[in-house]
C-alpha cells in the first residue's frame, strides 16, 4: 500500500531571509531582494546586480569555522537549511533517544552547479602556473555537486537512500519529488530533500548574460520581472531551501508537528531544445497534469495556488502562460498565480526548494504571494500573476513548478495535512 508523505522540517537560505519567518514575512511583504553585487568587483562585467545572501553566519546553524571555512557557498547554505529543517522536524539518529533508523533516513539534496567559486579560483590557479601545483587537495570534493548532500548525511548520520539530483533549474522540484516517491514507496522513513546553489560570480554572469538569458537591468529594484512586457531576461540568485520529507505514520508515532502533506509529483521533459523551452507548452502541461492528478486536483472543489518558474526571460513566461491552459483549459483564469523570483531571482538549483516552501505556506496560511513590479502586463500572459500585491484566498491545494535548461520539467503538489 502506497505511504502519505508529510513535511515536518523546512529550512531556507535566500536573498529575503536566512529563517522561514523572515523569508515568508517579506515574500508577503513583496520585499525586493535583488541589489548591487558587492562581493567581487563588476565595472567590467555586463550585469552588476543579483539576489545575493546577506547577513549569512554559517556558526548560527552550527558549523564551526574550519568546516565553513573549506567548503564552498553552495554546501554551506546547504548545511545551514538542513540544520533549520532537521532542527524543525526533531529527527534524531543519535544521541540518548533516537527516532529514526539511520538506514531510513536519506537525503536527496542537489545543486545545479555545485562549487562554482572554488572551480573558478582553482581554474586560475591551474591557468597561471600549469603544473597544478598550488591547486587545493580539497578542489574535486569541495566542487563536486553531490558533496552538500554527502555532507548533510554526514552530519545527521543518514544511512539510507542518498542521491544528487541534477536537472538544473529543476534540480530541487526533482529532489522532492523523487524523495516523495521513495518514501511513498516504502524506501525511507524519511528524506531530507531540496537544493543549494551559489553561481553568482563573475564566470557565472558572463556565461549565462552571454548567453543572453540575464536581464541587463540596472535598477536593482526594476529588474526581475516575470510576465511583464517589459521582461528582458532573468536576475541570479543563490542559496537554499530544504524539506524533511516524513512518512506519515513514523511522524505520527514519534508526535512529530506535521507543517503540510505533499500529494503529487510529476516529472517530464520537453525533448526540444537545451536552452530554449517548449513553445506549444504540451510538456510542462502534462507535467503538471500529472501532480494535480496525483494531489486529487478537482476543479468544482479545489482553489489552487501555482508558484510559477516564472523567470522573467521572454520565452519561458509565455510557454509557461501557455502550459497553464494547456493542463487547466478554462479552470486556468482562476487559478491565483505569483513568481517569487520577482523578489529573490532565480536561485536556480536551489529555487525549487524555496518555492516549494512558498507553496506550502501559501496553502497553510491561505495568503498569495505577490509577483512585485508586474506594472505592465504581458498581454500573451493573461492569467491572474497576483500583481504587486498579496492576496488573501481560501487555497486547498498549491503547486509548485520548475523548468529547466536541457528541458527538464518537475512540478510537486501540497495540501494541508487532515489526519
Amino acid at each position: 500500500m502506497d505511504k502519505r508523505v508529510v513535511i515536518t522540517g523546512m529550512g531556507v537560505i535566500s536573498p529575503v531571509g536566512n529563517d522561514i519567518q523572515t523569508y515568508w514575512k517579506n515574500l508577503c511583504d513583496g520585499v525586493c531582494g535583488i541589489d548591487f553585487i558587492d562581493e567581487f568587483p563588476t565595472d567590467d562585467l555586463p550585469v552588476r546586480i543579483a539576489g545575493k545572501i546577506k547577513n549569512f553566519d554559517p556558526s548560527l546553524y552550527d558549523m564551526d569555522k574550519q568546516f565553513a571555512r573549506k567548503q564552498d557557498l553552495f554546501t554551506q547554505f546547504g548545511m545551514a537549511a538542513a540544520w533549520q529543517a532537521m532542527q524543525q522536524s526533531g529527527l534524531r539518529t543519535e544521541g540518548d533517544e533516537p527516532n529514526i533508523d539511520p538506514f531510513r533516513l536519506g537525503v536527496y539534496v542537489g545543486s545545479g552547479i555545485g562549487g562554482f567559486s572554488v572551480q573558478f579560483r582553482e581554474t586560475a590557479k591551474m591557468i597561471e602556473d600549469p603544473s597544478g601545483q598550488w591547486v587545493s587537495p580539497l578542489f574535486i570534493p569541495t566542487m563536486i555537486s553531490n558533496i552538500a548532500a554527502g555532507n548533510i548525511a554526514i552530519k545527521y548520520q543518514a544511512q539510507g537512500p542518498c542521491l544528487d539530483i541534477v536537472t538544473a533549474c529543476a534540480t530541487s522540484t526533482n529532489a522532492i519529488g523523487e524523495a516523495f516517491r521513495t518514501i511513498k514507496h516504502g524506501y525511507a522513513d524519511a528524506i531530507i530533500a531540496g537544493g543549494c546553489e551559489n553561481a553568482t560570480i563573475p564566470l557565472g554572469i558572463a556565461g549565462f548574460a552571454n548567453a543572453k538569458a540575464l536581464s541587463r537591468a540596472t535598477d536593482p529594484n526594476y529588474a526581475s520581472l516575470p510576465f511583464n512586457a517589459n521582461r528582458t531576461g532573468f536576475v541570479m540568485g543563490d542559496g537554499a531551501g530544504i524539506l524533511v520529507l516524513e512518512e506519515l505514520e513514523h511522524a505520527k508515532a514519534r508526535g512529530a508537528r506535521i507543517i503540510s502533506e505533499i500529494v503529487g509529483y510529476g516529472n517530464t521533459c520537453d525533448a526540444y531544445h537545451v536552452t530554449a523551452p517548449r513553445p506549444d507548452g504540451i510538456t510542462q502541461a502534462e507535467c503538471i497534469r500529472i501532480s494535480l492528478k496525483e494531489g486529487g486536483f478537482e476543479e468544482s472543489k479545489d482553489t489552487v495556488y501555482i508558484n510559477a518558474h516564472g523567470t522573467g526571460t521572454r520565452l519561458n513566461d509565455t510557454a509557461e502562460t501557455i502550459a497553464y491552459k494547456v493542463a487547466l483549459g478554462d479552470y486556468a483564469h482562476k487559478a491565483h498565480i505569483s513568481s517569487i523570483k520577482s523578489m529573490t531571482g532565480h536561485l536556480l538549483g536551489a529555487a525549487g526548494g524555496a518555492e516549494a516552501i512558498a507553496t506550502i505556506l501559501a496553502v497553510r496560511d491561505g495568503i498569495c504571494p505577490p509577483t512585485i513590479n508586474l506594472d505592465t502586463p504581458d498581454p500573451e500572459c493573461d492569467l491572474d500573476y497576483t500583481p504587486n500585491e498579496a492576496v488573501k484566498a481560501d487555497l486547498t491545494i498549491g503547486i509548485s513548478n520548475s523548468f529547466g535548461f536541457g528541458g527538464h520539467d518537475a512540478c510537486v503538489a501540497f495540501r494541508n495535512f487532515y489526519d
